[in-house]
C-alpha cells in the first residue's frame, strides 16, 4: 500500500488567513516585539494550534533579527567524550530556544579548516564552541573570527579565552597516587594523542610520579583505535618490572588489558591498568575498570552558559572548572608479591 501523501506544512500566511488578521500582526504574536490586542492574540494562537504551525528556524531569525543557531566544532564526534560534551551542548541551547550545527574538523591542513570555518560562517550564527580536545580543534579555535562570541571546552586552560574546563591533570595525579598508594613501584602511562605537546593527563602523571620520587618511564603512545592498546599490552607484559599501568582513556585501557592477558599474564594480579573518561562500558569490562569520571555533558552545559554570557554581552565570568572524580574499581590492586624482587633481578 502506497504512503498517505504529505500534508503542505501550514506557512505564516495560511495563519494569518484562518486568523483573520495580518501576517505582521501573526510575526508580532510570534516574536512578541510588539503588543497585540487580546482578541487578535487569542484568534492567532487558536489559529496556530489547530494548523499545526511551526515556525522554521529561519523565519524566526528573519523576524526577530536575533541568531539563533550555535557552531559546534570538533575534531572527532565518534569518541565517547566528545559525543557527550556535544549533547551537554545541544540540550543546553535547545533549553535556550537555539538550534545547534555541528563542524567536524578531521586534520590540521589549513585548507580543510579553512572550508570548514568558511561553511560554518556562512549560517546566522550566534556563536561558536569549539572542542579543544585534538589539534584540529586546537587549530580551528584559533581561525574563528574575534567578532564572533567564542567558548573553548577542553582539559587543559588557555588564557584569553572563555572556556569551560576539566582538570584533568589534578584527576590525573590522584590517580597515580592511587597507584603508587597501592604499593606500586611507578606506574607506566600509555598515552591518547594529546592536543598540544603535552594534555593534563600526561602532566598529572608525570607531576605525581615526581613528586613521589619515583622513576618516570618512558612514555607509550597508542592512537585513538582501541585496538592500538593490544600491542602495547603485549609489550608491557614482557617487561615483569611493569606492575602498573595508567592509559590515557578507558577504550584504550581495555585493548591494553587484552594485549596483557592475551600474554599470559592476569589484571590486576600481576598488572594493575586504570583508564580515564569513565566511558558506559569500563564497569561492565573484565575486571570493571578503575578510572577516573568525567562529565563530559556537564562540561557541555557550562561552556554553553559561557557563550550565552558572551553572546548577551555580560563581562563577568569567564572560565569554569570542574575536577573530575577518581573511581575504584577491580582492575587495580598491590603489586604481586615478588615484584621487588622480579624489579631486582
Amino acid at each position: 500500500m502506497a504512503p498517505p501523501p504529505r500534508t503542505k506544512a501550514a506557512t505564516i500566511a495560511d495563519v494569518a488567513a484562518r486568523a483573520g488578521v495580518s501576517v505582521p500582526t501573526v510575526s508580532r504574536v510570534l516574536t512578541g516585539a510588539a503588543k497585540v490586542s487580546t482578541s487578535k492574540r487569542e484568534a492567532v494562537e487558536a489559529a496556530i494550534a489547530a494548523l499545526d504551525f511551526r515556525p522554521s528556524a529561519a523565519a524566526r531569525v528573519l523576524a526577530s533579527r536575533k541568531a539563533q543557531v550555535i557552531a559546534v566544532i570538533a575534531g572527532d564526534t565518534s569518541q565517547y567524550g566528545y559525543a557527550e560534551t556535544i549533547r551537554g551542548i545541544e540540550e543546553a541551547a535547545r533549553a535556550e530556544d537555539y538550534t545547534v550545527m555541528i563542524t567536524v574538523v578531521e586534520s590540521t591542513d589549513e585548507g580543510e579548516i579553512d572550508r570548514a570555518i568558511a561553511a560554518t560562517l556562512a549560517q546566522p550564527l550566534a556563536g561558536v564552541c569549539v572542542l579543544k580536545f585534538d589539534p584540529p580543534g586546537v587549530a580551528a579555535l584559533h581561525r574563528i573570527p574575534a567578532s564572533l562570541p567564542l567558548v573553548a571546552l577542553s582539559g587543559v586552560r588557555e588564557s584569553g579565552l572563555r572556556q569551560a574546563v576539566l582538570d584533568e591533570s589534578r584527576a590525573a595525579e590522584e590517580l597515580t597516587d592511587h597507584l603508587l598508594d597501592l604499593g606500586h613501584a611507578t606506574v607506566h602511562h600509555v598515552r591518547v594523542p594529546p592536543s598540544r605537546r603535552e594534555d593534563g593527563r600526561t602532566t598529572g602523571w608525570r607531576r605525581a610520579l615526581k613528586r613521589r620520587g619515583a622513576v618516570i618511564p618512558a612514555l607509550s603512545d597508542a592512537t585513538w583505535d582501541p585496538r592500538s592498546g593490544i600491542e602495547i599490552g603485549r609489550r608491557l607484559a614482557e617487561d615483569p618490572s611493569v606492575t602498573a599501568v595508567f592509559c590515557g582513556n578507558d577504550e584504550i585501557a581495555m585493548g591494553v588489558i587484552r594485549g596483557i592477558v592475551a600474554s599470559g599474564r592476569r589484571v590486576p594480579d600481576d598488572i594493575s591498568v586504570a583508564g580515564f573518561d569513565d566511558h558506559p562500558l569500563s564497569a561492565l569490562w573484565t575486571p570493571p575498570l578503575t578510572t577516573v569520571d568525567q562529565d563530559f555533558a556537564g562540561l557541555g552545559r557550562r561552556g554553553l552558559q559561557l557563550l550565552l554570557n558572551e553572546i548577551a554581552g555580560e563581562t563577568g565570568r569567564r572560565f569554569s572548572s570542574e575536577r573530575p572524580q577518581l573511581v575504584v574499581r577491580e582492575s587495580t590492586a598491590p603489586p604481586p608479591a615478588d615484584a621487588a624482587v622480579r624489579r631486582i633481578v
